[in-house]
């Protein structure tokens, strides 16, 4: 039995996939009700509600807490549901004597001074390491796949032809299918206090232009990556603001930490190739993801 947070967003129905091809079973919080699900037993409530993540993390084998914000007008936001939300997990897991814990974190605390959603991601690291549980800490690079509504208006701009940019860099990539499989596989293992950096393999990531290229690529086009630099990103990100309030996908915080030329996974933190190894090639997975954009009416 895994106890999985943040089952209803983007990581945790890829989990609760990959939780139903291996037949294992999942005991997941949501908000809202959900449909019944083979395999998973839903738990009401959100992470401040004690008695909810009591029922939660009871009798499990292993916690998965992928649940975290990435969008917040302030850093109290982030602080709250990021820290104050792991630091509940984490008591509700000790206090129901289950020892092993994974907790998804995010390549940006890496750089906690970049922005406040990183520093809120480096501050719950903290709580987790000094923890007297079986933990492992994931930081995961760029997430792509199905279902995906961060990375959906670069594929979408893709389909088009022409990709706005941050400054030029590197990033590290990774398939949410690959993600998914990796914490599962964590969920099993034991003894690992370790922060795991994973990615797909590639050697040194990839520069942004390549990254265009491939979205573009996924469309059966060549697309022109175009290098936005960071003034010009602010500027965008207060416009965005203002033509969609909360819902703003590019905002200041974004910002800070996607002008950051170095988000390339660190290969001394890779998992250990015996426990797990990426399988989903940037060019494939992203010829999928587009596929299931346009199949299902995104694009």
């Amino acid at each position: 039995m895994v106890a999985l947070t943040g089952a209803t967003g983007f990581v945790g129905q890829a989990v609760l996939d990959e939780a139903d091809r291996r037949g294992m079973t999942v005991r997941a919080l949501t908000r809202r009700p959900q449909a019944a699900r083979k395999g998973v037993h839903w738990v009401t409530g959100s992470l401040e509600n004690t008695a909810a993540l009591s029922a939660l993390v009871r009798r499990a084998d292993a916690v998965l807490h992928v649940a975290g914000l990435t969008n917040a007008p302030d850093a109290a936001g982030f602080n709250h549901a990021n820290v104050g939300g792991t630091q509940a997990v984490l008591a509700a897991t000790r206090d129901a004597g289950v020892q092993r814990f994974v907790f998804v974190s995010s390549l940006s605390a890496r750089e906690p001074q970049l922005s406040a959603y990183g520093n809120s991601k480096a501050e719950a690291e903290a709580l987790v390491e000094t923890s007297p549980l079986d933990w492992t800490i994931v930081r995961p690079p760029a997430i792509y796949g199905p279902r995906d509504t961060e990375m959906f208006e670069l594929f979408r701009a893709a389909s088009y032809g022409v990709v706005p940019l941050p400054p030029r860099g590197r990033a590290s990539l990774i398939a949410v299918e690959d993600l998914a499989r990796l914490l599962l596989d964590l969920a099993l293992a034991a003894n690992l206090r370790e922060t795991l950096e994973p990615d797909d393999g590639h050697p040194r990531g990839y520069s942004h232009a390549d990254i265009a290229r491939l979205m573009g690529e996924a469309f059966g086009k060549r697309a022109l990556g175009i290098h936005l630099p960071k003034r010009m990103l602010q500027l965008a990100a207060r416009a965005d603001r203002l033509l969609r309030g909360d819902r703003a996908k590019l905002t200041l915080d974004r910002v800070g930490y996607m002008s950051h030329p170095d988000w390339v996974c660190d290969p001394d933190k890779a998992p250990p190739r015996q426990l797990w190894q990426p399988q989903i090639a940037a060019r494939e997975g992203m010829a999928a993801t587009a596929l299931w954009y346009r199949k299902n009416g995104w694009l």
